[in-house]
């Protein structure tokens, strides 16, 4: 196992887990921006006023690129299992 190797698949996964993630922080950081402008223009301080939209938001996000994101993520593992499985036993 290579030094080269390794960092090749620890850069694969944190891509991966970039992928998997931004779409979720896009839309928590999109509906805390739109309700923290509404709470400042409206002048309504209360704090836990963003946690619905955002829970609802990062819910509708799985919804919409839940199949996206199983693919994504079993192909990574499949590769992992089919790269990994000669290395772990020596060859």
């Amino acid at each position: 196992m290579s030094p080269e190797w390794v960092i090749e698949i620890v850069r694969n996964a944190m891509m991966l887990a970039v992928a998997l993630g931004g779409p979720f922080m896009m839309v928590a950081m999109g509906l805390g921006l739109s309700i923290s402008i509404l709470q400042a223009a409206t002048q309504v301080n209360e704090m836990t006023l963003a946690f619905v939209p955002k829970v609802i938001g990062a819910g509708a996000c799985l919804w919409i690129g839940g199949g996206w994101m199983l693919e994504r993520w079993l192909a990574f593992t499949r590769e992992m299992i089919t790269v990994m499985g000669p290395a772990a036993i020596g060859q």
